[in-house]
Formats: structure tokens, C-alpha cells, sequence
């Protein structure tokens, strides 16, 4: 293979020459970060769409996206930085070289609802329904976004030889991604891998967990919950995905996948608050008409 080039063998495609960026009057501007401004962009738009139909002022979805976008990108750095300091200890100018890519989701969900709640708690809003109406967008630019990680080579899993199966140039990937069971699989005098393509894994995701979000959206029972099938859903398919990717970030010291444990306990939050929520309400409704 060429060092541009990118193969799904198993189902008959093979593009040449893909580029990761594309210079404009000399200055180089990487796919990765154009395909995330799309993402973002294009979830706002969503978001403020919602709030429009559901009888919302849309400019307060995009008055709060300007933080959201701000103080989640920051997120996003700090959390990849934390969990691989050891490429940051020695140069610490390098944390605020993003061009180079490092950039995690899960910190930018994280400082994202941070930012909702002091957002809702200054304008006095309710931040649970601002933020069932911003997380479809959320979903739908992280399954955009993930199509950086592809330009950039990234975010792919162990050897596979399915439907899917990728094959990367070893020249175009990060050598601590290429892991000891995909490079036994290297064929002898081949200069490829052939891997999960863990990046449209997690895109497809996305795209099912906000169907479900919006068929189930007329059906919710209280503010927040779609918030909370957020955060089931997103994090049931990130902890399955995280378990084949080969650029893991580990819990200092230890072998354990944090993205699978954040992701865990998600799946747990959700579970629990809503099951709590939905009994409450339940005897609510049953006070109230033994009150009636």
C-alpha cells in the first residue's frame, strides 16, 4: 500500500491518496479539525432545531453553545493529557500543540455539562431540559467527528478479518497503536495492518442512539431523560468498543481501560436515576388520586 492509501478488502473498496489535510495559501489545515467543526456545527444546529419545535428560544441553545464549545474542547485536552502525561512531562508546551490531535472525547462530555449546569444555574434555566435538548446534537457530532479519527488513521481496533476489516499503511499509523496480535498478523512483506475500523463502530453508534433519542423524545416522562438515555446508551456501546481499541487510555498504574469505566458507570447512572425517577413519579400520581 501507499502511505495515503486506505482499503476495506473484504468489501471491495480501496481510496487512494487520502489525504489528512489540505494547505490554503500555504498554511496547513488538517481534515481532522475541519470534520469536528462540521460535527460541532451541525449539532447545534440540531440541537437548536429542537428547541424550536418543542417550543423552546432556540438562541439560548446557541448562546450556551459558545461555552459549551470553548470549555469542552479544554476538557477534551486536559483529560488526554492526564492519562498520557508520560508524552507531555518533558515538553509541556506540547499540551497546547492540539494540531497534533489529543483529544478526548469523554473529558469533553464532561466539562460540556459542567458548563450546562453553572450556564443554567446564572441564567436561572432548567438544565435538564436544556440538556435533553442539546445531548441529540451532542450524539450526532461525535458520530460526524469520529470521521477525523479516520482521516487521521486512528481510533481503529485489534486484527480482523471480517466484513469491515481496514487496512491501514504501517507508515500512516502511531507505532504504539499497532498492538503485538496485529502485527503477527502482518504478512510477510506486507507494509499494511488490517484492523477493526473501532471509528465507525462508534459513528454508527451514535447515529442509533439518537434515532432511538428521537423516536422516544414524545414519549419521555420527565425532564433530563433523554439526557439519561444518553448516557446508557452512549456509554453501553463505548464500553463494548473501547474493549477492541488498541489506543486505550488506562487508569494510572494499572491495565484497566478508564473510557471503560467512565462508560460503566454511566450505564449504571442511567439505569438507577431513571428507575428512582419513575418510582417517585409513580407514587406521586398514585397520591394524587387517593387525594382526589
Amino acid at each position: 500500500m501507499n502511505a495515503g492509501d486506505i482499503a476495506f478488502p473484504n468489501l471491495g473498496i480501496y481510496l487512494e491518496n487520502v489525504p489528512k489535510h489540505f494547505s490554503i495559501f500555504g498554511f496547513e489545515i488538517a481534515f481532522y479539525g475541519v470534520i469536528i467543526g462540521i460535527g460541532i456545527i451541525a449539532g447545534i444546529m440540531t440541537a437548536a432545531y429542537l428547541a424550536k419545535r418543542t417550543g423552546q428560544d432556540p438562541d439560548i441553545i446557541w448562546d450556551f453553545a459558545i461555552y459549551a464549545v470553548i470549555f469542552s474542547i479544554i476538557g477534551a485536552r486536559i483529560y488526554y493529557v492526564i492519562f498520557e502525561w508520560d508524552l507531555y512531562k518533558n515538553n509541556l508546551l506540547n499540551i497546547f500543540n492540539i494540531r497534533k490531535g489529543g483529544l478526548a472525547i469523554y473529558g469533553g462530555v464532561i466539562a460540556a455539562f459542567i458548563t450546562l449546569f453553572v450556564y443554567a444555574r446564572i441564567k436561572k434555566l432548567n438544565a435538564f431540559r436544556i440538556g435533553d435538548t442539546a445531548v441529540p446534537g451532542l450524539i450526532l457530532g461525535q458520530a460526524i467527528g469520529r470521521w477525523g479519527n479516520f482521516m487521521n488513521r486512528e481510533v481503529f481496533g485489534e486484527y480482523y478479518d471480517g466484513l469491515l476489516s481496514m487496512q491501514l499503511p504501517l507508515e500512516a499509523v502511531r507505532a504504539r497503536d499497532v498492538s503485538e496480535n496485529i502485527a503477527a498478523h502482518i504478512p510477510e512483506g506486507a507494509n499494511f495492518i488490517q484492523v477493526h475500523p473501532t471509528f465507525l463502530y462508534e459513528s454508527l453508534w451514535c447515529l442509533a442512539v439518537l434515532a432511538v433519542m428521537l423516536f422516544y423524545w414524545k414519549h419521555k416522562r420527565f425532564e433530563g431523560e433523554i439526557c439519561l438515555l444518553y448516557f446508557g446508551g452512549y456509554g453501553l456501546g463505548r464500553f463494548v468498543i473501547e474493549g477492541i481499541r488498541t489506543d486505550t487510555l488506562f487508569v494510572p498504574g494499572t491495565t484497566i481501560a478508564v473510557s471503560q469505566v467512565l462508560s460503566l458507570l454511566m450505564v449504571l447512572f442511567a439505569i438507577i436515576t431513571d428507575v428512582i425517577i419513575r418510582v417517585k413519579l409513580r407514587h406521586a400520581k398514585k397520591d394524587d388520586k387517593a387525594a382526589g
